[in-house]
């Protein structure tokens, strides 16, 4: 099993970045699939997961409209494709995979199985 993520980079404020996360060992679509990220000096927080809730996607409120996140079934992989891109975005980013159950709580690292192993994202001023 391996989540190998991709994508990261330098870009300015304002600047868009399409992070993915190509899966091998498991079928990513029968799995919640999570992207969370870790700036220095902080905890790692949740970012967006799909089919984590009544299959449909969520979004935190710090990136909700700027943020989309899907899935490409026939390459196993999932995107985070973000835009206006903010200095307080910088971060390593991680996805994750999470069995989908009835009741769980998808913000909390702890219910995903399998991990990346990150990418960087620097968002300069």
């Amino acid at each position: 099993v391996q989540l190998q993520a991709s994508g990261g980079g330098l870009t300015q404020a304002g600047g868009s970045l399409t992070l993915s996360c190509t899966v091998t060992g498991f079928t990513l679509n029968r799995y919640a699939t999570g992207w969370f990220r870790q700036a220095p000096g902080k905890e790692r927080e949740w970012v967006t997961c799909i089919s984590c809730k009544d299959g449909g996607t969520v979004y935190a409120d710090s990136v909700k409209d700027r943020v989309t996140i899907f899935r490409d079934n026939g390459k196993n992989t999932a995107y985070l494709q973000m835009n206006r891109l903010k200095r307080e975005d910088t971060a390593v980013y991680y996805c994750a995979a999470a069995p989908i159950r009835t009741q769980y709580d998808f913000r909390d690292e702890n219910e995903y199985r399998y991990w990346g192993q990150g990418t960087q994202v620097t968002v300069s001023s």
